[in-house]
């Protein structure tokens, strides 16, 4: 009798498949998992935005590691600076979200909060910003050796450039991460929540009661079901022992409010000062301006010194090496995401993840001589482009962009992963842009 043993093995082999692709899913669970337990260590919270890319632990741990890094991680820029950079950036687009957010961290980092009035409020050197900040969100592409020459020259203002480069990287990741926002539609998702109740503490920031923040306070939360049942339970004992429980609870009660009117008393003009400026901050009271926004990159003849060819200038030859020099280990960061976004497992083809790249870099005005554009054409429908462009190149929250069809058979976290690869291809166009006039200056 002849056996197959291919025939017998099967059973064992598909096993061993979905055990190991069983297991696979539980790690990246509980990368998850960990991840998030991290954030709530560290802020109390998890944020709408790391929650959003749950979905792609890979990424997010890369994503993570790289903003606390350039938020928080030593650096010539003080945290209260870093944070009220934040909130310019994401002021050029109208993102409410990441104005809130870095508010409330611009305040535990002992900001000022009179500089949350406005951008007049801010210290001139900030003030300096404005200009590269509004070039950089809208049109990169004209940021010019001059820029930087005129932030590092202005007298008892100027900056230095190790200051300066952190200053970049916060503007141009601020910048993504609104395209990011704008397109997973977090910021209006969050609009409601803008509005803080009386009485809560002056860090709290509005969006943490959406992000399960163990602090929010009482009064924002919703009546749990345990006081439902132990009040069913209480109703089964003696009348002496509800007596005292009454009289203990009555006694408690007192001594809180007692408590709570003298902390009020005392606070009560700071609290509701700082509230006001962080949760009902416009977000045009940080800009200048505001009718400075993208164009349409035309090439033309006079144009040809505008466009960035790769050949030229690039990421892996030029950009890493400049800003790992003057920025330690943030290129290394900074390329773990590019690479991590686009390795990431997906029903996307490389072929069509390319294109999506390089289409954006396209619109902004970076060229590659060795791609052949008509595969954009090819592999990007009409719809989808248009999608691309709104979300990479005016991601304001006044406007609303307009999913493609194909989308609706399309995962969450497929959805997701395009929003991501918009995000990181957005971000180093800007920095490729900014390092390219930092080079320029520096060899002038």
């Amino acid at each position: 009798m002849i056996i197959c043993t291919s025939k017998m093995e099967y059973p064992l082999i598909s096993q061993c498949k979905r055990v190991q692709k069983q297991v696979m899913v539980n790690g990246e669970k509980e990368r998850v998992s960990l991840l998030f337990m991290k954030a709530l260590v560290s802020r109390g919270s998890v944020d709408a935005v790391s929650q959003q890319m749950a979905s792609h632990p890979q990424y997010l741990e890369s994503f993570l590691r790289t903003q606390h890094y350039i938020l928080h991680m030593d650096g010539p820029l003080p945290l209260p600076y870093r944070h009220y950079i934040a909130i310019m950036a994401a002021a050029r687009y109208h993102c409410s979200y990441l104005v809130c957010l870095h508010s409330a961290q611009f305040l535990r980092a002992g900001g000022d909060p009179l500089w949350l009035q406005g951008l007049e409020a801010a210290p001139p050197r900030l003030r300096l910003l404005d200009h590269i900040n509004k070039v950089l969100a809208h049109q990169p592409w004209l940021a010019t050796c001059s820029h930087i020459q005129s932030l590092l020259k202005a007298g008892e203002q100027c900056w230095s450039l190790a200051e300066l480069v952190q200053a970049v990287v916060i503007l141009a990741h601020c910048h993504s991460l609104c395209s990011f926002i704008f397109g997973c539609d977090t910021d209006s998702d969050l609009a409601h929540l803008a509005k803080s109740p009386n009485g809560t503490p002056p860090t709290f920031c509005p969006f943490d009661a959406a992000n399960g923040n163990a602090n929010v306070p009482q009064s924002l939360r919703q009546p749990s079901e345990h006081i439902t049942r132990r009040r069913s339970l209480d109703s089964s004992c003696d009348m002496v022992c509800l007596k005292e429980r009454i009289q203990k609870s009555q006694e408690e009660q007192e001594k809180r409010e007692e408590r709570l009117l003298q902390a009020q008393t005392l606070q009560q003009t700071d609290v509701e000062d700082e509230e006001e400026m962080l949760c009902f901050a416009d977000p045009s009271r940080f800009i200048t301006d505001p009718d400075f926004c993208y164009q349409e990159f035309a090439r033309r003849d006079e144009d040809h010194l505008q466009v960035l060819r790769v050949q030229d200038y690039s990421w892996e030859v030029h950009g890493f090496s400049l800003i790992n020099r003057l920025y330690s280990d943030i290129g290394h960061l900074l390329d773990d995401r590019f690479r991590s976004v686009t390795s990431l497992p997906s029903l996307h083809s490389s072929d069509l993840k390319r294109a999506i790249w390089n289409y954006i870099h396209y619109v902004l005005g970076i060229r590659y001589d060795d791609y052949d554009y008509v595969e954009v054409n090819q592999l990007l429908e009409r719809d989808l482009k248009l999608y691309i462009k709104a979300v990479a190149c005016f991601p304001d929250v006044t406007k609303t962009p307009v999913c493609p069809l194909s989308w609706t058979l399309l995962k969450a976290s497929e959805r997701i992963h395009v929003n991501l690869l918009i995000m990181e291809a957005r971000l180093q166009a800007e920095l490729l842009y900014a390092l390219r006039a930092i080079t320029r200056y520096m060899i002038a």
